[in-house]
């Protein structure tokens, strides 16, 4: 059988990864916007076992009669307009941590929002369990994902930053297999971030303390299970913004049909700038 040449059309993503896919997006979302709503009730993070409003914290969102604010320490950042304090569509200014255009409900609504904050964790934990299931028993962990002999070498991932910097993108058959730099993103979601929020999600659970009181150990309480579960959150929320912005530059049609359909258009190499002519240069 002849290997694929640039133009074809091949598969690239199995139905397993392509259907997990889907289902995080919709799951990851809903969280993230449910999730900002709820920090809008308490919009501050603490350390250890503190948590009562008089209680120092590392991080705060919030408004003083005239503006907004976001505290990081002992810093101090003008947020007007964005975060603490803004207007909301029909112009009416509010004093929420987070506008509504990013929390889920628009208004304030700390039940609805936990509801479904709740309803969906559940779909994330158990389609990241099963998926992470087949990745183990199907190879594809070990296959596509885990960094092969040489690919972790300072010199190799400094090589990827930057044909990354530039925006060379594989091309070929190169084109279907993972560089260095999306396997350990891949990875580092897959088995650190995802598990992370699930895990200090379920700390915050007064139940979930009295059955399994070792997650308090393990995050150091209850406040600091709440900081790591906002921080594994933002990260997962970065991931995102730089996922899809190499989704647009490595031509977002061809990269969302594979996601879609799984088969997958070989990009070939961009044809050289042209040379100016000698008119030209005279000219």
């Amino acid at each position: 059988m002849n290997a694929p040449q640039t133009g074809d059309l091949v598969p690239r993503h199995k139905f397993v990864t392509r259907a997990w896919h889907w289902v995080n997006v919709i799951a990851v979302f809903t969280l993230l916007m449910t999730g900002l709503g709820i920090f809008n009730a308490h919009p501050r993070l603490y350390w250890g076992e503190y948590g009562a409003n008089l209680d120092h914290a590392f991080l705060e969102i919030g408004a003083t009669a005239q503006t907004g604010y976001l505290r990081i320490g002992d810093t101090t950042f003008d947020t007007t307009g964005f975060l603490g304090r803004w207007e909301d569509s029909k112009g009416t200014t509010r004093t929420y941590a987070f506008p509504g255009w990013m929390t889920l409900p628009a208004s304030y609504h700390l039940a609805m929002s936990r509801n479904w904050h709740l309803a969906f964790a559940w779909v994330l934990a158990i389609a990241g369990s099963l998926y992470l299931l087949w990745t183990l028993f199907s190879g594809h962990l070990r296959r596509d994902l885990a960094p092969e002999k040489g690919e972790l070498r300072p010199a190799h991932l400094w090589h990827d930053i930057k044909e990354h910097a530039r925006l060379r993108f594989p091309t070929g058959v190169a084109a279907l297999r993972y560089n260095i730099l999306q396997k350990l993103a891949y990875l580092g979601v897959l088995l650190v971030l995802l598990p992370g929020v699930v895990l200090t999600g379920l700390t915050m659970s007064p139940g979930m303390n009295a059955a399994w009181p070792w997650l308090l150990d393990l995050f150091g309480g209850r406040q600091s299970a709440r900081s790591l579960h906002f921080i594994c959150a933002l990260l997962i929320a970065g991931f995102i913004l730089v996922h899809l912005l190499m989704v647009i530059l490595a031509g977002p049609w061809n990269e969302v049909r594979s996601m879609v359909t799984g088969r997958f258009r070989l990009p070939g190499t961009p044809p050289p700038p042209a040379k100016p002519t000698p008119e030209a240069e005279a000219a």
